[in-house]
This record gives structure tokens, sequence and C-alpha cells, in this order.
């Protein structure tokens, strides 16, 4: 029996009318599933890990980019293609998780996510690997202009009590700063006192920082 028989043989063996292995479409898979997961570790480890300090992403980054490629790919026979490309976006643009919403920087990184994972498994014959290649490298370049080369910073914010109720006058800015940041034991860019309680001496102000100053609580 020759190579082309045999193949033609395991391709026609089904199971419950469903074929048992399309080896074409199986190694299809294989090359765009590793091509895809190539990309998502060199956004997520390489690039956003080097220039975040949160970690708790990294699960649901990989977990999410792997289960929109899948879901994408496996469905596409199903013509859903764009409408389903853009209810996932829809979907997931709307997400907040049941602490607190996601950061505008964590909610980028997300999109771009599921926007190479939803490229990557519908991208149709009529796109050469050289374009989808292309494409996939000009998305990885643009954000490592964004990181690397315009050192964009994300400035991150937190709510404080602060009870030195005597710093908050206004010609005491200066004092109140120098204080917060001791206190803190980041740099804090500015600060804004958002209300103050004279009857508990108290005042909740709120501090802006660069997303990669660490902030110290007790």
């Amino acid at each position: 029996m020759s190579l082309g028989e045999v193949h033609s043989f395991i391709e026609e063996v089904k199971l419950f009318d469903i074929q048992l292995i399309n080896l074409s479409d199986s190694a299809e898979l294989f090359v765009r599933f590793a091509f895809n997961t190539l990309v998502l570790f060199m956004l997520i480890k390489v690039l956003y890990a080097r220039h975040s300090n949160r970690k708790d992403f990294f699960f649901s980054y990989f977990a999410i980019g792997i289960t929109v490629f899948l879901l994408c790919f496996l469905l596409e026979s199903v013509k859903l293609e764009l409408g389903f490309a853009l209810g996932l976006f829809a979907v997931f643009g709307i997400i907040r998780y049941r602490t607190d919403a996601i950061p505008i920087k964590e909610m980028t990184y997300l999109f771009v996510v599921i926007g190479v994972s939803v490229i990557n498994a519908l991208a149709n014959k009529k796109i050469s690997y050289t374009e989808l290649l292309v494409t996939n490298l000009a998305i990885v370049a643009g954000l490592y202009a964004l990181e690397k080369v315009l050192r964009l910073k994300q400035e991150n914010s937190k709510e404080i009590v602060y009870e030195k109720i005597g710093n908050i006058h206004v010609d005491k800015e200066a004092e109140l700063m120098e204080d917060l940041k001791a206190r803190t034991g980041i740099s804090i860019k500015r600060f804004e006192v958002k209300k103050i309680d004279f009857l508990r001496d108290t005042a909740k102000i709120t501090i802006y920082y660069d997303a990669n100053g660490h902030l110290q609580t007790k």
C-alpha cells in the first residue's frame, strides 16, 4: 500500500460520521497554534511582564488567547467569522473582574491578545503566511515602540486616609508631599485632596504615581 493510499485510508476512517483525523487540517492547526502561542509569549512575557508589576494577568492573558484562538479556528467553518470575532471583542470589551475594574493598560493588552488570536485563527487562504507574519510583527513592534522607545509610563492612583490634618493647609503642600512620600515609600507625582473631615481630623487624599512605583502598605 502506497503512502497516498495510507493517507486516504486514514482520512476515510470515521466515528459517528465524524472524520477521525484530517491530516492537512491538523497540520495547519498545529502550525498556527505554535505560531500564535509564540506571538502571545512575546506580547505577554517579553513586553508586558517587563513593563508592568502586575503578575496576576499572566494566566488570564494566556488562557484567553489560547481559548479564543482554538474557538475561532475550530468554528471557522461555521461561517461566523467577522460577526463572531466582533462579538468576542464586545464581550471581553465590557468585562469586569469581581474585584476592581481592569486598568486601562491591562485592558489594552487583553484587547491585543484577543485580536492577535482572532487574526491568526481566521486568516483564510487569501492571506499568505508572510502577510500574517508581518501583521503579527507589526503589532509586537508597535507595542515595543510604545513601551520601550517612547517610554510611555502608565500612571496609577491610590486613595489613602491621612490623619495629619495640619498639613492639608494650602501653604503646606510641600510638607504634605514629603510626608506622603516618606509614608508610602514611592515617588509621588501629584496628589489631590478629595475630602476633609474636621470631626475626625482626617482627609481622603488621592496620590498619583508611575505604574513602576511600589506602593508599600501595612
